[in-house]
């Protein structure tokens, strides 16, 4: 693409969901209702974890912390797509877009990295118990959650302010509901080898690492199982880390897929609606109908709830 001296681009139009026709009425609400949903399942885990001794376990301070960053996620993507969805597109500002980009980004990279450290968690509490509460402390949760906060700021900024310097003078139109890394790259008239060389680079620490550390901690953990003699035991010890891998399971499956179809438009916009819509709002119902602590906790909170308004 050529690049006109002239003028540059100021705003960006998303086509989003194009030809829903009777259907976006029904499309727009169910949206509506599944992002009240999230925002309502996450804030319930940041604030169970927060307030019931049960739940002060590192396991779930990672928790809240992905909780944290589902609300992250969905408060990036979900109201602009709404208003996609209901004016059948819409314009954004080349600031708001590189914002949503950096937000949506920054998030998704915070979920990999806690999920990785989850693992680690697993492995330690299944594989060296003796040495777990040596291992993994207060101390380490909090510098982990710090240093994958400004790991990810640094990270996500430095791509963002390349792509910021890349020239947006031709075409404005993306074929997506939100501004992601490549739909962006394709609008550029100017080289962008340079930041998808970046974005190659920096997605061995922040996608490959995290899915390998997964992989061999989740090896570690099966092969540990197996030893247990009992059918009982190893049911118990697979059931502590089974929510958890259901989690990793979605994210990397549905994240995993939209590459698997580079050229198919409509399914990458599918599969990035599971992993943006979807996925955030699945998590905290998986943790909360699969883990025993969530629930009792959960239920708990209810019987107090009850009590108060009795009284």
């Amino acid at each position: 693409m050529q690049c006109n001296n002239y003028s540059r681009a100021t705003e960006i139009f998303l086509l989003g969901f194009q030809n829903l026709h009777s259907l976006t009425i029904i499309f727009f609400l169910v949206l509506l209702i599944i992002y009240c949903i999230t925002l309502c399942g996450n804030l319930q885990i940041i604030l169970l974890v927060s307030s019931s001794k049960n739940l002060q376990k590192p396991m779930y301070f990672f928790l809240a912390q992905l909780a944290f960053s589902d609300i992250l996620l969905s408060n990036s993507i979900v109201p602009n797509m709404l208003r996609i969805v209901l004016h059948g597109g819409a314009t954004i500002t080349f600031e708001s877009c590189l914002t949503q980009f950096y937000f949506f980004t920054a998030s998704e990279a915070l979920e990999c990295l806690l999920l990785t450290v989850m693992s680690y968690d697993r492995y330690q509490a299944i594989c060296n118990p003796l040495h777990y509460t040596s291992v993994i402390n207060l101390e380490f949760c909090l510098k982990t959650v710090i240093l994958f906060w400004v790991f990810i700021f640094l990270i996500i900024l430095m791509i963002s302010l390349s792509i910021s310097q890349l020239q947006f003078s031709g075409s404005n139109i993306i074929d997506h509901f939100f501004c992601d890394f490549a739909p962006l790259l394709e609008l550029s008239c100017s080289n962008t080898l340079v930041v998808e060389l970046e974005s190659m680079v920096l997605a061995f620490p922040l996608v490959i690492c995290p899915f390998a550390v997964i992989t061999v901690s989740y090896i570690y953990i099966v092969f540990t199982i197996l030893k247990i003699p009992s059918v009982t035991g190893r049911q118990k010890t697979f059931s502590t880390c089974s929510s958890h891998l259901a989690v990793v399971s979605l994210y990397y499956g549905s994240l995993i897929s939209i590459y698997l179809f580079p050229n198919q438009e409509n399914i990458k916009k599918f599969f990035s609606l599971f992993y943006t819509v979807i996925t955030p709002l699945l998590n905290p119902i998986i943790y909360s109908l699969r883990n025993n602590d969530i629930k009792e906790a959960l239920a708990k909170k209810i019987v107090l709830l009850n009590a108060k308004i009795l009284d």
